[in-house]
């Protein structure tokens, strides 16, 4: 792996003095505007991150593991209650994490400019939902830190390297598969996808293969993307699309069944069904890719992405990178679907 870039790196690939470089990041001295910005550039493309923790806790090596949660960047601390995935896996990771003998930062995306970078002292980094291209990949790549992430960055070709080392595998591909047969099996035959527009695996994948799915039993394929952020209203906005006035749930490309990625949407569309008329499950069967407090409140079928058994994994994974090991085979089979009475017959 590359070693890290050093400040009198930044100082030649800038064409300025070591000095210059520390008054830039530090605030100290002066500066003109131009050479700050040619400072940062350069930093920015060595990947470099000056920080006075980091670099302390570096050398004192400390035993730091950090984790990066994507969507908590985005999501407001209002939209946790009920969203239990990420938090039920930070604290399986912590605990890992103690029980390998290192301590568990959560911290926000190093990779942002806006960022704090004690990220960056950790002797390894945890990445969920990674995305295409995704920019702290090829950060902890420029700057030799080892990156274990929980489900697979896209491909630009659209194709999945399921067997790349340095992921823990996230099975959606059979989950997906898993969700709709227990929904074809329960005797619905129009089933319509819900998911929010995300450029990670969860949310592609998951689309390509319910589009192959119904392809393959010639069945009509409805897929609605929604912002995360919407949550319960994406749900009321999607039955309103699909379910016009006077429609009969199963007749004339009507759906009969609903599959939603995350548990609010689900729930916001049971609600909205409802008011409509078309009853929950008799006329319309719900099932969530994502289990959490709503869905169980709402006796909605969900998918229990089991994230303490991923963090346990991506944990054991990343220590062992860190000690030159081969990461242990796991086996399949996380991920189990929980039946309630939203798809029952």
């Amino acid at each position: 792996m590359s070693s890290r870039p050093r400040i009198a790196d930044v100082a030649r690939r800038a064409g300025v003095s070591v000095t210059t470089v520390s008054h830039t990041f530090s605030g100290n001295g002066v500066v003109a505007a131009e050479t700050r910005e040619r400072v940062r550039a350069a930093a920015h493309e060595l990947g470099y991150r000056p920080d006075v923790l980091a670099q302390g806790l570096r050398r004192n090596r400390l035993s730091v593991l950090a984790l990066v949660v994507r969507p908590l960047d985005r999501i407001d601390p209002g939209q946790l209650h009920g969203v239990d995935y990420f938090l039920r896996l930070a604290g399986a990771a912590a605990m890992a994490a103690l029980d390998a003998g290192y301590c568990l930062m959560l911290v926000g995306d190093p990779a942002r400019d806006d960022a704090p970078s004690a990220a960056l002292a950790a002797e390894g980094i945890l990445l969920t939902e990674p995305v295409r291209g995704d920019p702290l990949i090829d950060l902890c790549q420029r700057i030799g830190t080892p990156c274990v992430t929980v489900g697979l960055p896209p491909r630009e070709d659209g194709t999945w390297a399921d067997d790349a080392p340095g992921h823990v595998g996230i099975e959606t591909e059979r989950i997906t598969r898993d969700v709709l047969e227990h929904l074809a099996a329960a005797g619905s035959r129009t089933i319509a996808f819900l998911a929010a527009d995300e450029q990670d695996e969860w949310s592609l994948r998951s689309i390509e293969v319910y589009r192959a799915w119904c392809a393959d039993r010639g069945a009509p394929a409805a897929v609605v993307v929604h912002a995360d952020a919407l949550g319960a209203a994406a749900g009321v906005d999607a039955v309103d699309r699909w379910f016009p006035p006077g429609c009969v749930p199963g007749v004339d490309g009507v759906p009969d069944a609903l599959y939603c990625l995350a548990a609010a949407p689900a729930v916001g569309a049971a609600e909205r069904l409802r008011e409509l008329g078309h009853a929950v499950p008799g006329a319309v069967r719900i099932a969530a890719g994502s289990d959490a407090e709503e869905a169980r409140a709402a006796d909605i079928t969900a998918v229990d992405l089991q994230p303490e058994e991923l963090a346990r994994r991506a944990v054991t994974t990343l220590v062992a990178l860190l000690r030159g090991e081969d990461a242990p085979v796991q086996p399949a089979g996380v991920g189990r679907l929980m039946l309630r009475g939203s798809t029952a017959r």
